[in-house]
């Protein structure tokens, strides 16, 4: 049976950085690594205008039951279909990424910790924490280059859904987490406890 890690934190703390260095750490074929992004539910059938209105760091616009099924695959041992989110048109891509089934499932998103049965399948469970400021300005950084958004509504939308939502169901999220780690991706000494750790664990699964 997989050994599941999940890393949470707010939008921009880091926790993308931090689950790639504990995946990276780990050989190829003994690590699964997922992203909770790629679950968001399809809105294709909104119009534009709509789906820009969708408020994204709300629970409900992920679809918790296909990546709760997804995740009990692989710790079964099993291969899935990860969907493929296109955050530019805000739609569920027609492709999927077949992910094999590792010694060790490496997940990260913003409300891994949120839902109770995500957060029950967690094995190991990291908060990455970083300022808000921090955050914010990671943000408008990633969005703008990466997803083609402008200033004027990155910002509108940090106001009026993505710091309310942190406040509301990130940051309470962090009382469940095993570990807590601030400034990120930047803790060097965190991160390096967290694979020691996670080795040690999949070194006790094989003996």
């Amino acid at each position: 049976m997989s050994l599941i890690v999940g890393i949470a934190g707010g939008s921009g703390s880091g926790k993308s950085t931090v689950a790639r260095r504990i995946a990276g750490s780990l050989a190829a074929s003994q690590v699964a690594f997922i992203d909770m992004d790629a679950y968001y539910r399809n809105f294709a059938h909104l119009p534009m205008e709509e789906r820009r209105r969708v408020n994204w760091d709300h629970p409900d616009a992920l679809d918790m039951d296909l990546l709760v099924s997804q995740l009990e695959l692989l710790r079964a041992g099993t291969p899935i279909e990860k969907p493929t989110y296109d955050f530019v048109t805000h739609t569920r891509a027609s492709r999927t990424e077949r992910i094999e089934p590792g010694l060790v499932v490496v997940i990260d998103g913003i409300l891994l910790f949120a839902d109770e049965r995500v957060r029950s399948l967690c094995d190991v469970k990291v908060f990455v924490d970083a300022d808000a400021d921090i955050r914010l300005v990671r943000r408008i950084r990633r969005d703008m280059a990466e997803r083609g958004r402008p200033l004027d509504e990155i910002l509108a939308q940090y106001l009026s859904t993505v710091q309310p939502m942190h406040l509301q169901f990130v940051e309470p999220s962090k009382r469940y987490a095993d570990v807590i780690v601030p400034r990120g991706g930047h803790n060097e000494v965190a991160i390096e406890m967290l694979v020691a750790k996670i080795r040690g664990r999949v070194a006790a699964q094989q003996a």
